[in-house]
């Protein structure tokens, strides 16, 4: 059976312990979807220099963000590695990744699985988020990943589709023009299958430009863009925008 894969707009850390429409759609995606064997996930959060993956059984659970209530940094998700599929990464990647256990599992993605998957019995593996590379190349890489569906490897993307924090309006509940231009433009043309203009996201004008300061936390909708088959149905949930200057639209593919 092929797996779905699956983006997510994460905002803020706090829908780790927070129950809201967005985390209640979570919730849904987990226990309506197929149980995959193994996750791969490519966090907005992980943006390196290159191309990396971790091999260790034991990742350790990363708090990268500051300011935070106490509850937040107690909350435990001790999820298991998968050398098993960081050797199938490597294999497909061959000499365009490298392996690097000095991260773990970050926010981006543990915010959203323990949401999903609260038992945190699932293994998991991260990919990062080579900064050097074009956008075109953060989708050939979800490419080669694709065959990994077949082998119960389900693929998410988590990150958002616009964020620029610099834009931030705390007390707005819905987004700026601009946002929502950008967000859909994006959403347009997924469902368009037109994956390509989505690729080349400066085509969306002048919303491109404030729609984020650096592209870390969209570049993970690329790789997840490039796993997807043409007969995947194509499933837009959480479609909002929220604080002026971030997005939460999610996709799901299959």
């Amino acid at each position: 059976m092929k797996l779905p894969v699956l983006f997510v707009g994460h905002g803020s850390p706090m829908n780790a312990v927070e129950d809201n429409e967005f985390t209640n759609k979570w919730k849904a995606l987990g226990r309506s979807l197929p149980r995959p064997k193994v996750i791969l996930a490519v966090s907005a959060h992980w943006y390196t220099a290159s191309t990396r993956t971790s091999d260790t059984r034991e990742p350790r659970m990363i708090y990268d963000m500051y300011g935070f209530p106490k509850e937040l940094y107690d909350l435990k998700y001790p999820v298991e590695g998968s050398p098993e599929l960081a050797g199938k990464i490597s294999d497909l990647l061959k000499e365009g990744v490298i392996t690097d256990n000095r991260w773990g599992i970050d926010h981006g993605t543990w915010s959203v699985l323990c949401r999903m998957y609260p038992d945190a019995d699932i293994p998991v593996v991260q990919l990062s988020i080579d900064f050097n590379s074009a956008p075109e190349a953060h989708f050939e890489i979800g490419k080669k990943l694709s065959q990994l569906r077949k082998e119960g490897v389900f693929i998410i993307g988590s990150g958002n589709v616009v964020h620029n924090l610099s834009l931030i309006n705390w007390g707005m509940s819905g987004g700026f023009d601009w946002a929502h231009e950008f967000d859909d433009y994006v959403k347009q043309n997924i469902l368009n299958r037109n994956f390509e203009a989505v690729v080349n996201y400066g085509m969306a004008g002048k919303c491109a430009e404030k729609a984020f300061y650096t592209p870390d936390h969209f570049y993970p909708l690329l790789y997840v863009l490039g796993a997807v088959d043409k007969e995947d149905d194509i499933e837009v949930f959480n479609d909002s925008c929220i604080m002026g200057s971030m997005s939460m639209t999610g996709y799901l593919f299959g």
